[in-house]
């Protein structure tokens, strides 16, 4: 793959995380949630199976204290009807161009969502806490 074939696949990849974190924080907004969500958040995430088990996991991690009005399922089911709403599409892990040709690089799935968690980078705190 040559320079400007590598740029302008980055700067796709780049567009995507863009549209995809707008989508979610928008719905976090309409849904009166105070939590905002940047690339580092989103793309850790993306390690996890299923959009819906994405946003369940970082809200049983970041903020349990919900789950105590609602469930991880009716919140995360809420959140990505709005998300998908403004954008439907989900976040591609981008392929690493050091590994092999249609090997992507992901971290090892597991079962329960706090061994999730335990995987992933510290994600930010409630906003305006």
């Amino acid at each position: 793959m040559n320079p400007t074939q590598l740029h302008a696949r980055h700067s796709e990849h780049d567009a995507q995380v863009q549209a995809q974190l707008c989508a979610y924080n928008a719905a976090f907004d309409e849904l009166g949630l105070r939590f905002r969500w940047d690339e580092r958040t989103l793309t850790s995430l993306a390690m996890i199976d299923g959009e819906q088990e994405q946003i369940a996991a970082y809200i049983e991690a970041q903020h349990p204290h919900l789950l105590k009005a609602y469930s991880a399922e009716f919140l995360s089911r809420a959140i990505l009807e709005k998300k998908h709403a403004r954008y439907p599409e989900r976040l591609q892990i981008r392929v690493d161009s050091a590994a092999p040709a249609g090997h992507v690089m992901r971290q090892p799935q597991t079962s329960r969502w706090s061994e999730r968690m335990s995987y992933e980078m510290e994600l930010p705190a409630l906003v305006g806490v």
